[in-house]
């Protein structure tokens, strides 16, 4: 991430409103861009919708369809990717870049085998037809592919690559959903379902082609990462616990008094689903600012700081390495929460005038959602930024500890809310939010109060052996595939 930071300050350092606009542009499209994709996907498809007269609740089983595919899709990867990312950059600090591309199809292949297996089971049950099963069925493995992808993306910096994938997907789901729910009126969910597989496929053949240039193909054994499961499963359980936090109380909020059942086993709720997902659009402010300010301007005195622990400083110059980079990130995180409260306040501000123009049906229930959820979003972003620098430090069992607790308080608190009006539904994640931004800074400040401490007495004086299941997972997948290349005679 740091690395990205520093290319992205080549942009920022060229001078004229194109320059920077484009630099943020960049930085968007690499931070979010699945996500934002997925948000303007939702968007874009209830304007086809409204265009081709859709009825309402065939709209709904198609938002329904899509949402539950992105979802499903996000927690199938959640549990490997942040160790993915750790593989990766280690493998590069080691120059082993022979090791990325087998760990990429490994990944991809053990996520969409037992993703798929799930998927398909829920997919027979929730009364959707073959046709559009077989749709969803295709667009998940594509997701999964696109979320994996993301992670490796990041050290190629190709942000020109990068931004045409996105917006080529993007074009080809409009243009291809227009003509063919213009064409095929009586099929729009198909039409449109097959409009996004084809998008997204783009995007899949885009990024192989990315990295497939980038990093070489080797022979190396697919499975090396799941080593890196074992050795860090806090790490792991952190994105599990983060993802499964911010995304729950939606899934909750289906079953509550809002909710309706659209179709078998689909579930939705409008009146607060699209206030959410309009409300998710102001966390882009922190993840972007994390990148091109917290990480540019902090890593230099970070790197600095460990770098004399290793090149034999004096004390004197270790102590004031550590209050420079401390003063640094303070400065950055306060700079970066201000910016967060400043545009919080002005979309909840600006809300009302914004969602009227929209034709998104909004009413009184629904702006007060919207309200409710940019003040808990803008909280879950601060509170992310915290856990990402806990993750900076190595604290691991830190960020472990803050998700957790906030995975908990987020299912925990918006059931309790369903005991409530309805005008208290979106409190629960807003509280967790509260709750898991003050246990992320509660534990930086623990935490960076004792840092040479946990520099220099905590780690192990001798190897520590942590194999585990994953470790197993790894000999057994392995030993599988060496006996089929020995009966095919490769």
């Amino acid at each position: 991430m740091a690395g990205i930071g520093f290319e992205l300050k080549k942009l920022f350092a060229k001078k004229g409103i194109l320059n920077s606009v484009k630099a943020y542009g960049y930085a968007t499209v690499i931070c979010s861009g699945p996500m934002l994709l997925g948000v303007i996907l939702l968007l874009g498809i209830m304007y086809l919708c409204s265009r081709a007269g859709v009825p309402v609740q065939t709209r709904e089983l198609l938002i329904c369809m899509i949402t539950y595919t992105l979802l499903a899709s996000i927690l199938a990867t959640s549990l490997f990717n942040m160790v993915i990312t750790r593989f990766t950059a280690d493998m590069l600090y080691e120059e082993k870049k022979s090791a990325v591309l087998p760990s990429f199809w490994g990944s991809s292949a053990l996520m969409m085998t037992i993703g798929s297996i799930l998927w398909l089971i829920f997919l027979i049950f929730s009364g959707a037809t073959l046709m559009q099963g077989i749709l969803m069925f295709i667009f998940f493995n594509e997701m999964i592919i696109v979320w994996n992808a993301m992670g490796y993306l990041t050290a190629i910096k190709d942000y020109k690559g990068i931004f045409l994938s996105y917006l080529v997907a993007i074009l080809v789901i409009f243009v291809l959903g227009f003509i063919l729910t213009t064409l095929f009126k009586a099929y729009v969910i198909e039409m449109i379902l097959l409009s996004v597989t084809v998008g997204y496929g783009v995007m899949v053949i885009w990024n192989l082609v990315l990295l497939h240039k980038y990093f070489p193909k080797t022979d190396v054994g697919a499975f090396v990462f799941l080593d890196w499961m074992d050795e860090y499963l806090y790490l792991a359980l952190s994105g599990f616990f983060v993802n499964l936090g911010m995304f729950s109380h939606l899934v909750i909020m289906w079953f509550s008094k809002v909710g309706v059942r659209v179709h078998g086993l689909f579930f939705g709720a409008p009146e607060h689903d699209v206030p959410a997902l309009l409300a998710f659009m102001t966390t882009l402010i922190t993840t972007v600012n994390f990148v091109v300010s917290v990480e540019v301007n902090f890593y230099g005195k970070y790197r600095n700081h460990y770098s004399l622990y290793n090149d034999k400083g004096t004390i004197k110059d270790i102590l004031q390495a550590e209050k420079e980079m401390m003063d640094t990130l303070k400065t950055e995180m306060l700079y970066t929460a201000v910016k967060q409260l400043l545009s919080t306040a002005f979309f909840i501000a600006a809300g009302g005038f914004l969602l009227d123009v929209l034709p998104l049906g909004f009413n009184e229930m629904m702006r007060g959602y919207f309200r409710t959820l940019c003040v808990g979003y803008g909280l879950y972003a601060v509170g992310n930024m915290t856990m990402l620098i806990l993750l900076y430090f190595t604290d691991y069992k830190g960020a472990f500890f803050a998700t957790g607790i906030f995975a908990a308080c987020s299912v925990g608190l918006s059931v309790i809310s369903l005991f409530f009006p309805q005008v208290y539904y979106g409190f629960g994640f807003l509280v967790a939010s509260m709750v898991f931004l003050i246990v992320a800074i509660q534990r930086l400040d623990y935490f960076t109060k004792r840092l040479p401490y946990y520099i220099l007495a905590v780690q192990p004086l001798v190897s520590e052996d942590k194999s585990g299941t994953f470790r197993k997972m790894k000999v057994f997948l392995e030993d599988k595939l060496e006996v089929e290349k020995h009966e095919k005679g490769i």
